[in-house]
């Protein structure tokens, strides 16, 4: 689904972010990215979803080299991405239940077709009561609910994830990440970056990626 040869990246003038990566991520699998504070775990998913480009190396994503991608068929790859980064990035002007219903919304789909499962997943993630708010006044826990419930909400091919569980209790989190875990048994590709190593050790066959001085290292 993915592969990195020897990607770097580097912001300004300065010293390379992320350097030498060589790495592949298979389709259906599920891993954990994690490192030190600064040591460029949102950058690296950044690159993922095309919203960066290295500075030097090559990103082959869904079979296509990122490098040659036009607009157009970089805006239809990041269809197929679910993405939950630590602004939330909710559309103000909306209700939860329309935020979390936008994905479906953009692809064309009558909501008639797809209102029972928003509700669903509002039910799961603890907001259905909220489900008529604005993102203004819901907490920074129910936020990142919120986007969680959008990235998923579609069943997207690859999933990427920045401490979704950075801001919930940690039955929560053990509630969010078994809906991570459900999402990836069904074919969904899963990446979460986090420091909760607590959270890690309760999934000893994910994989994980260490990011560390720029460099990554992987462990089955």
């Amino acid at each position: 689904m993915i592969a990195f040869e020897n990607v770097g990246l580097r912001y300004g003038v300065g010293p390379e972010t992320l350097r030498d990566l060589s790495f592949s991520i298979e389709p259906k699998s599920f891993q954990f990215l994690t490192g030190p504070s600064g040591a460029g775990k949102t950058s690296l998913l950044k690159l993922l979803l095309l919203t960066l480009k290295p500075t030097r190396g090559a990103i082959r994503i869904f079979g296509k080299d990122a490098a040659r991608l036009e607009k157009d068929a970089i805006t239809h790859i990041r269809r197929r991405i679910g993405v939950v980064f630590q602004d939330f990035r909710l559309l103000d002007h909306l209700t939860l239940y329309e935020n979390v219903a936008l994905p479906l919304r953009v692809v064309g789909r009558d909501e008639e077709s797809y209102r029972a499962e928003v509700v669903e997943l509002l039910r799961w993630v603890g907001l259905y009561d909220r489900r008529g708010d604005v993102p203004s006044v819901l907490s920074g826990g129910e936020k990142q609910r919120a986007a969680i419930a959008r990235a998923v909400i579609g069943r997207p091919e690859l999933l990427l994830a920045d401490e979704p569980t950075g801001n919930v209790d940690p039955t929560l989190a053990r509630r969010l990440l078994r809906l991570f875990v459900e999402l990836n048994k069904s074919g969904t590709t899963v990446v979460i970056a986090t420091h909760d190593y607590n959270l890690m050790e309760q999934f000893d066959n994910a994989r994980r990626l260490v990011l560390a001085d720029g460099r990554l290292h992987c462990f089955e």
